[in-house]
């Protein structure tokens, strides 16, 4: 495989990443930023952690999407980082869009 090939596999695959992103963003009330990962959740815990002296957060969230090209499972029913670095909490606008009911 060369170099422009995986360049073109990459650029694909971040582009159907960011299809699926625009898919689902819909569905969740969060978007939640960390040092290595975004995601989207509908239910958000932070705690600030210093039981050794150092603070540290504790992130939890249920019902997620992860950002990331490379998992083949973007979905996960529960999430929890532990972070050293700063993690932005947004709540989602509720849209105008509204989704089709079955």
């Amino acid at each position: 495989m060369s170099a422009e090939d995986l360049e073109r596999y990459e650029t694909e695959m971040e582009l159907a990443l960011y299809r699926e992103y625009r898919d689902v963003v819909r569905i969740f009330k969060y978007v939640v930023e960390t040092d290595r990962r975004f995601y989207l959740c509908n239910a958000v815990d932070v705690k600030v952690r210093s039981e050794t002296g150092d603070a540290y957060f504790e992130v939890t969230m249920a019902d997620a999407w992860v950002w990331d090209i490379y998992r083949p499972a973007r979905f996960a029913k529960n999430v929890k980082v532990l972070t050293f670095k700063d993690v932005n909490v947004e709540e989602l606008q509720d849209s105008d869009f509204k989704l089709p009911e079955d």
